[in-house]
């Protein structure tokens, strides 16, 4: 058996570590330790299987389209980090499922994704601030301009046993209205070539004021 060293000065603060405890030990070990932002994605789908997608106002603009993500706060698990993040940007409510991605690795940030369902909850209303349109998409006709992780994590999630209901159809969403009313408000979403009916496509109501160009 192998042991390390054990002079009187790590027994010293070996026996003042443990004399602390608590929430002091914790506060310690998050001053000592690095910091990361957490991101948070959902891959939202609907009961027909179409994916949300949101045309995010402060992305580059050649790769504006990605899924509904934002920063975990304090105190909150990611699962309900993408119930709040889909309810900010969209005003819908959705059900997570299971965890999808998990990467590591960055300096200064970790990514986390989750599959979620939307069964009608919730009215839509944009954040004009972030958001500037959504769309449902079939996952064969996604747009141009989607970000090119948020393609891989729609191809690679799939349509998971439990994670989308069944039954129903495509759930339209139109300004004014709810996804799945079907609706006279919904339009023909324009995905790749040959754009094909998944739904609607809303559009922020308004403008903020200009903020110029932000990336993330």
């Amino acid at each position: 058996m192998t042991t390390g060293s054990d002079g009187p000065g790590k027994r010293l603060i070996a026996r003042i570590w443990h004399g602390i405890r608590g929430s002091v030990q914790w506060r310690l070990l998050y001053l000592s330790q690095a910091k990361f932002m957490v991101g948070v994605t959902g891959v939202v789908r609907d009961r027909g299987g179409n994916v949300l997608l949101l045309r995010h106002r402060f992305w580059p603009e050649h790769r504006q389209w990605g899924l509904p993500t934002g920063g975990a706060k304090r105190g909150e698990t990611f699962e309900q980090t993408v119930v709040r993040e889909v309810r900010e940007e969209t005003g819908l409510e959705v059900s997570v499922g299971e965890l999808v991605h998990l990467g590591s690795g960055f300096r200064l940030r970790v990514e986390v994704a989750y599959v979620a369902a939307y069964d009608g909850g919730g009215t839509i209303r944009l954040n004009p601030m972030e958001i500037l349109e959504a769309r449902w998409c079939a996952p064969g006709d996604l747009p141009d301009g989607l970000l090119a992780a948020h393609r891989r994590l729609i191809e690679a999630s799939g349509e998971r046993p439990g994670d989308v209901a069944s039954g129903g159809r495509p759930g339209d969403v139109a300004s004014g209205g709810r996804p799945g009313d079907g609706g006279s408000g919904g339009r023909r979403g324009r995905g790749g070539e040959g754009g094909v009916e998944v739904g609607g496509v809303v559009e922020a109501a308004q403008d903020p004021p200009d903020l110029g160009q932000h990336q993330v």
